[in-house]
Order: C-alpha cells, then structure tokens, then sequence
C-alpha cells in the first residue's frame, strides 16, 4: 500500500495512487502538471497575444490554476486568495513609503502561521506534498512586486542600484504589464538588434526545448527513483552502517546519495520550466548563433551545479529564482551583515523545520569560509593551466562535500538526527570553516564597492540592462 498521508485534495485518482504504491497527494500533483503541460500548448496556440485580449488570457489561466489549486490541495487552496488580500490590502490602504515594510512582515508572516500549523498543529511530516509550496511561491512575487513599486515611487533614480532601478515600477496598475510584457519586448529587440536578427512581437517556436526539458524530467525521475530508493539519506546516521564501514566508504555513501536526491528538484523545477515555455513564457532573447533561448525563468542549471567549484557557484545555480528574490529584498537591502540575513530569511521562508535552520545556519559559515579561500588563495593558482586545473579539482571535491555536510539536516529535518550526523563527523566542516574565518582576511563587501572600478560598474548596468540571466555567471568567471 502507498504511504499513509493526509490528502485534502481531490480523491478521483485514489486507484491509481494504490496501483503504483504512491501518496495520493503526489499522484494528484504530478497529474495536474501533465495536464498543465497539455493546456499549455493550447494556451499558447488558441490564446496567443496576437489573437486575445491579456484581459482573457490573465482570466483564464486564473481559473485554470485555481482549479488545479483546488484539485491538489482541496479548500487549502483558499489560503492563497487570503494571503493574496491580505497583501493587497495592505497596499492599498497604506502609505507608500512604508508598504513594503509592512506587505513583507504580511505576506511572510501569513506563510509561516500556516507553516507551524501545518507542522506542528495537525501532524509533523504529515504531507509528501503540502499546499504550503504554492505559497511560497506567491510570497516571492508579492513582496517583489511590493519592494519595486516603493522603489518606482517612493526614491530617486540615482539612489537605486542597477538591479533596482531596472526592475523599479511607477504604477500599482502597470506593475504586472511592465514585468511581463515590457521587459520581454525590450529584451527581443535589445537582442535581436546586436545580433542583426530582425525583431518580431512573437517568440520563436519551443518545442525542441521543451522536448528537452521533458527528456531530462524522465532522467531525473528514473536516478531518483532507482539510485535515491537503494542510498537513502537517512542511513548516514544508523548505527550498523556507521560501526560496519569505515570513514571513507561513509564519505562516499553520503555524495552517491546527495547527487541521487538532487534528481527530484531537477525533475520538479524542469518540469515546470518546460510548463511555462510550453505556453510561449520564458524566452530569453539568442544566444550568438542566432539560436533561441528559453531560459529566463529556469530554476537551476544542472552541469554548473554538479560541476561547482565553489560553494557560492553551487547556490547561483541552484533554486535560481529564489536566489533572485534573497539579493533583490534581503542582501541588496541588508545594511548589516547581509549574507546571515539572506540565510536566515531563506531558513525562515522555507519553513520550521529545525532541519532548516541548521542549514543555513551551516551554510552562513561554509559561505563566510569559502570566500576566504577564495580571496586568499585562488591567485596562487592562475599561474599555469596546470595549477588552476589542480585548483578547480581540489576545490569541486571542498565544494561537494561541504554541500552533502550542509544539507543533510534539511533532508533529515529533525534536531536529534541532525546532531547525531555533525557528531558522527566530529563536527569537521564547522570547527574548519570557523578556522579559516579567522585566520584568513577577507575585505568587506562596502570595501570592495568603494574600489571597484567605474568600467565594472559600467559593465554590470550593461549586465542589468541585457536579458541574458547568464551575464553575472560571466562576469563571475573574469
């Protein structure tokens, strides 16, 4: 029988559930989004810009989320309408000056009342799929919508940051319009112009992408379910395991089973991508060969985090679209000690698991340490081809065990197993990165902004401007 868990969405697929050994609650998921896959083509085809109105487009795929709402999460799903006044409330009835503060504290706020309720109100772990995920989604787009009108109305162009004043709206009304559509249009022509490609006001065709996408969704599924099944994480901490095999051999359980779970986020997260590029969103201007791009709202970049070489590589190309969201409201914003407010708001987005909070509470020194290194050591490297090669290998093997070390307590999520696993580890990586933090200098991030040179700041407004999300990837590797 499939694992026992509550499912307040609809029952109509409980056979199938029990044929193939799932909780309904996944059955009922993976099916809306195969049927989204399929309306997708028909939205893109039957309701095209050039033939329909935005007003009957914005109707219509309302509706048909909702409904599929509904169908996954039962009347769970009227917690997205409520968060969702709540916010707008808020920014309606109150002074602009401070409605991003307060739309914030809110959105996030209404988040984590439903996430202690869920968790500890009605039963811990009790959902495989929980109604808490699409929320938090929504708390993404609501506190960006609500920090960028107060930046569009409430300060001067020169006080903003690139980023900042490129995302900034002047208009409640003209919010949604200027980031869809304006920016999509400036971002074809922009593109299409510096590679001589004559502009058009429709996307080029993105099946051979979403084909793509969809092959690696059935490769991620079938590791996930084939590797992860028979290396679960969870056996880092049994006693037989640990007292029958020796440290090394526990080592490399850990990464097999690490790079076996990974799958399940990619499958999920390119899902998704392919989704949304199915319904004609996502295009992302060409790449130098004329060819087009579908990358714009992607969730991840597998090779570059499979093949990282350091712990912030890693987290760039990971959860791509949150990462965006942490810089744009926390770190940009953060006058003190931005990197531990990021992880900090991170730990408290994703939820209350002790789990979590361990973490990025980990991540916050890993991090801290691996720009030490790098600032202090990475130079000694450059010399030769042979040396940065050395380099990249010793600091891709730091990079993934320091990775399996952070987020074995989010997949354990509990504090005593959690412990029990850094104890097994005679807590390593913490008393190493700690070391390096106080042995190594590193300058201040308002240091480094004071030096940095006019070109590079020209550079990274070019970067800002241009629709390529890989430009800071660039940037990153100069």
């Amino acid at each position: 029988m499939a694992t026992s868990t509550s499912c307040t969405g609809s029952t109509l697929l409980q056979p199938i559930s029990q044929i193939i050994d799932l909780p309904l609650d996944q059955v009922n998921f993976v099916v809306c989004q195969l049927f989204a896959l399929v309306t997708a083509f028909w939205f893109r085809l039957y309701l095209h810009p050039s033939k329909t109105s935005p007003f009957i487009r914005h109707v219509v795929a309302t509706l048909l989320g909702f409904y599929l709402a509904l169908f996954c999460f039962g009347w769970y799903a009227l917690h997205f309408l409520v968060q969702s006044g709540l916010a707008y409330g808020v920014m309606i009835f109150t002074g602009v000056e401070h409605m991003h503060k307060y739309c914030f504290v809110v959105t996030l706020g209404y988040l984590s009342f439903c996430q202690v309720t869920r968790v500890y109100v009605f039963d811990y772990g009790m959902y495989s799929a929980d109604f808490t995920g699409p929320m938090m989604v929504i708390t993404q787009k609501i506190t960006s919508l609500a920090f960028e009108i107060h930046d569009g109305l409430m300060k001067r162009e020169e006080h903003l940051k690139p980023s900042q004043k490129y995302l900034a709206v002047s208009a409640r009304k003209a919010a949604y319009h200027l980031q869809t559509q304006i920016t999509h249009n400036q971002a074809l022509k922009a593109v299409a112009k510096q590679l001589n490609i004559p502009a058009v006001n429709s996307c080029p065709q993105e099946v051979r992408d979403v084909i793509q996408k969809l092959c690696t969704c059935a490769l991620s599924l079938t590791v996930y379910l084939v590797i992860y099944t028979a290396c679960p994480t969870e056996r880092v901490i049994d006693d037989t395991f640990m007292a029958s095999n020796p440290f090394y051999i526990q080592v490399l359980y850990l990464y097999i089973s690490m790079l076996a779970l990974r799958p399940k986020y990619y499958f999920v997260w390119t899902l998704a991508d392919a989704i949304n590029n199915a319904a004609g969103f996502g295009f992302n201007g060409y790449n130098t060969d004329g060819t087009p791009k579908w990358d714009r709202i992607s969730n991840l970049r597998i090779l570059n985090i499979e093949f990282a070489t350091s712990f912030k590589m890693f987290l760039d190309n990971w959860n791509i679209q949150t990462a965006h969201w942490l810089k744009r409201v926390c770190y940009e914003r953060c006058p003190y000690n931005p990197t531990a407010a990021t992880f900090l708001l991170s730990a408290i987005w994703h939820g209350v698991y002790p789990g979590y909070y361990l973490t990025f509470v980990t991540g916050i020194v890993v991090t801290m340490a691996a720009r030490a290194v790098r600032h202090n050591v990475r130079q000694h490297f450059l010399g030769s081809a042979t040396l940065k090669l050395i380099y990249d290998v010793i600091t891709w093997f730091s990079t993934q065990m320091a990775i399996c070390y952070t987020v074995v307590p989010f997949v354990l999520l509990a504090v005593g197993p959690s412990l029990k696993f850094y104890s097994s580890w005679y807590c390593c990586i913490h008393l190493l990165c700690v070391l390096l933090v106080l042995v190594l200098p590193v300058k201040s991030r308002r240091s480094k902004q004071q030096e940095q040179p006019s070109s590079v700041q020209a550079s990274e407004q070019n970067c800002l401007s241009s629709p390529d999300n890989n430009c800071n990837q660039k940037q990153k590797a100069t």
